[in-house]
Order: C-alpha cells, then structure tokens, then sequence
C-alpha cells in the first residue's frame, strides 16, 4: 500500500514543467487523489509506511542539483533521520555527476527512491552499457588523481550507515543501488 498525504511543488527539471510530486499510480490502486497544485504540502509517509518516487531526465550537467533538490524535498516528507538524508544526497548527486560524465549521450538518466519497511532505496540508473563494478576500499588511490573517489566513497558512507551499494549492468544499461535504513 502505498502512502503519502499530500502533494509539494518540485523545482522543474531541464526541458520540463514544474510538476508537484505524486504517488504513483494514486487512483489506479485506489490510493487518494493528488491534492491541487494550488495547496501544496510535503509528500508523507508514516515511519513503516511506504512510498516511490520517480524521475527520468537527460542526463545535464544543470540536472544534477535539481535531481537532489527533489531528492532533498522527498526525503524531508518522509521524515528521514539527517543523517541518512546527508548519505543519500552525497550518493545521488555523485551518481548523477557520473552519469553526466560518462554516459551523458547514451539517453536518459531515470532516479528512483523508494521507502519501504524502515528502509530507504535510491537509484539512478543511465542507458549506457560501459562495464562498472564496485570500488575496493583497500585499492591503492593515485593521490595526484583528480576523479575515481566517489563511489568508494559512497560505498563506504553506506556501510557505515548499515546499508550497501550495488551495481548492476545488463543490456539496458547500468544501475546503481544504495539502501539503506531510514533512520
């Protein structure tokens, strides 16, 4: 059962119109209608509940922000500890930085979070079929490198949390996965 109260008005992202967060699907699983756009509130969910939100955008640099702006906007609605906010901001603005970075021209970037049982899960997932794995944290690091930290980073910020990253390649693209619990 999915469970928000209300809708909020996002930040639009490049090439689209302003739009409030909705539930998804609302009234084809009979869940309420989204309130008017002129009556926004936080999106809600009770702290066992449930909840999706979805974005597919291209892959620009000036999406990137905006991407975490409604991430931010999502996660405050849902009442997530700041602690885990903080993680899953880092982790979608460097996933979203890396799709931009290396697999900007193969389509659209799709960022999905859902919030399921006391756990979180964000995803961001591109159309590229470039082979990605997992950082090992006892890898030597080029200190004069500029770039190649960041999910190691994240990976590292996930397990401290009681979460994990995973990646996913197949034919449709890559994925990548943080879940962590919500606090």
């Amino acid at each position: 059962m999915l469970t928000t109260a209300s809708t909020a008005t996002l930040p639009a992202l490049p090439g689209q119109p302003a739009s409030p967060a909705r539930p998804a699907c609302p009234t084809r699983h009979g869940g309420p209608a989204p309130a008017p756009a002129s009556a926004p509130e936080p999106v809600r969910a009770p702290v066992r509940g449930r909840g999706v939100a979805r974005w597919a955008v291209e892959p620009t640099v000036a999406a990137v922000p905006l991407v975490r702006t409604r991430v931010r906007v999502v996660l405050e609605g849902w009442r997530v500890a700041a602690e885990v906010v903080d993680v899953l901001l880092l982790a979608v603005s460097e996933l979203a930085g890396n799709v931009v970075q290396h697999a900007a021209t193969n389509g659209r970037m799709r960022v999905a979070m859902a919030f399921d049982g006391g756990w979180l899960r964000l995803e961001v997932a591109d159309q590229g079929a470039r082979p990605l794995r997992l950082p090992h944290a006892a890898a030597e690091v080029d200190p004069e490198s500029e770039s190649g930290r960041g999910l190691l980073i994240i990976q590292l910020l996930a397990a401290e949390a009681g979460g994990e990253l995973s990646v996913a390649t197949d034919d449709f693209g890559t994925s990548v996965r943080v879940v962590l619990p919500a606090g």
